[in-house]
């Protein structure tokens, strides 16, 4: 288990994570065939006096094959990967390590990998142009049970939501109150559950109460399930 880290803006003067010595570093893997991206993201992992690099690995075949996965809570994952792609090892990652939390980290801009990759398990998904800053601030975001996005697939996100419910009220279909519409909506805008405690003017066991209902009707396990099929059903109408 590892303890969220409190954050606030980057600036040259301010860390990510303020100092506390009660508070464990986040373990994080990466996974990148390109030696010069892998060599950079474990720098920077490396200069985050709040983080601790766990491993760093060329493929999907590679790091299953290591025991870097049982100590690692965040993991940057490629897509584009020799042998396995990430998406396609990601299954496999998750059974070794089911509280893994998967951040892909790569080109691939389209529908289909965003959506087969938040199918998968992943928790968060921003693009390998993303700034240093950015990318540590999406560390520390998914440790505090966020969903970070680059702003170009946020945007994508939100626009397949526009059309509203596929089946509204049809046979099977899933009919969410007002109050799970408005949480399962943050969920997949990325929001951390103190962010939708606070906005929903609630408490964050409040959230949890609320989201295990949501998993129940959705039938899913997990946020990462429960974002995947609200894309692909349609069940939450657009942001008010």
């Amino acid at each position: 288990m590892i303890t969220p880290h409190p954050y606030h803006a980057h600036s040259n003067e301010a860390p990510f994570r303020e100092d506390n010595a009660d508070m464990d570093p986040i373990n994080v893997a990466i996974v990148e065939d390109n030696p010069y991206v892998r060599e950079a993201w474990g720098a920077m992992v490396e200069a985050d006096e709040g983080l601790r690099l766990s491993g760093c690995h060329r493929s999907c075949e590679e790091i299953l094959a290591s025991d870097t996965l049982e100590r690692t809570d965040v993991l940057l994952l490629d897509i584009g990967l020799p042998g396995r792609s990430g998406i396609e090892g990601l299954a496999d990652m998750r059974k070794r390590a089911p509280g893994l939390l998967v951040i892909m980290c790569t080109v691939f801009e389209d529908d289909a990998n965003i959506f087969n990759a938040l199918c998968a398990g992943a928790v968060g998904y921003i693009l390998k142009k993303t700034p240093p800053e950015e990318m540590l601030r999406a560390i520390y975001d998914v440790a505090a049970g966020g969903s970070p996005m680059s702003p170009s697939i946020a945007r994508k996100v939100i626009r397949s939501l526009h059309t509203g419910p596929t089946h509204p009220h049809g046979p099977g279909s899933v009919v969410l109150s007002e109050r799970e519409q408005e949480i399962l909506t943050r969920l997949v805008q990325g929001r951390s559950y103190r962010d939708i405690a606070n906005e929903l003017f609630i408490s964050v066991d409040g959230v949890r109460y609320h989201l295990r209902h949501i998993y129940e009707k959705l039938q899913v396990s997990s946020r990462a399930e429960a974002v995947a099929k609200s894309l692909k059903d349609r069940l939450v109408p657009p942001p008010r």
